[in-house]
């Protein structure tokens, strides 16, 4: 996989630096850690608020965790897609793959090590229906989903547990649902647990 702005010296210390002060300010801790699987889904919830971002790059900068996403090929074009793919961009040609899920599993299985994030509420909106891609995308790879959370109960941003997928739908997702039922996110309002119904259709 390509170089990104973890693997960039001084850079990356400088980002260290900057992630620190923001946690610092604000009041928040990070949690957490990478798991011993060298592939895995990261999920991202509750997403509920403009801060959770840079809180998240934050933490990821201050940990040092060496993350990924994946965004539509057009936003790698000239001039500035150079500057996509050091940030951690992985361009995605959907007009060309079979399906977006068959091109996750590609990239898994192309590369040795490979972390990818994904927000399954897909906005900051309320929603129940969560987007089930990176469920089938952790069968078909054979990798574990890690939960990642924000919570501003106990202002902690970080990873929880490594989720073993079983194929089985309903168990996995009542795992999944069970820990984040304890996390509150910035603007609790907009925060709802899957709807499983919701996630077969």
């Amino acid at each position: 996989m390509h170089r990104t702005i973890f693997q960039t010296p001084v850079l990356k210390q400088i980002f260290y630096a900057i992630g620190w002060i923001i946690l610092k300010v604000s009041g928040w801790k990070t949690e957490g850690h990478l798991p011993a699987a060298p592939k895995a889904i990261i999920i991202g919830a509750p997403h509920t608020s403009n801060w959770d971002f840079p809180l998240a790059m934050a933490a990821i900068f201050t940990r040092g965790w060496p993350m990924y996403w994946v965004g539509k090929h057009t936003l790698f074009k000239a001039p500035y897609g150079w500057f996509m793919r050091w940030l951690g961009g992985i361009a995605l040609n959907r007009s060309q793959a079979s399906n977006t899920v068959n091109a996750y599993i590609d990239l898994f299985n192309k590369n040795e090590s490979l972390y990818i994030t994904l927000a399954p509420e897909g906005t900051r909106s309320l929603v129940t229906r969560w987007k089930s891609g990176f469920y089938h995308i952790a069968v078909g790879a054979e990798i574990p989903i890690v939960l990642g959370f924000i919570d501003k109960k106990t202002k902690t941003i970080g990873l929880g547990p490594a989720i073993t997928v079983t194929g089985d739908l309903e168990k996995d997702m009542e795992a999944i649902g069970s820990f984040y039922a304890t996390k509150e996110g910035i603007k609790p309002e907009l925060f709802a647990l899957p709807d499983l119904d919701a996630m077969r259709r």
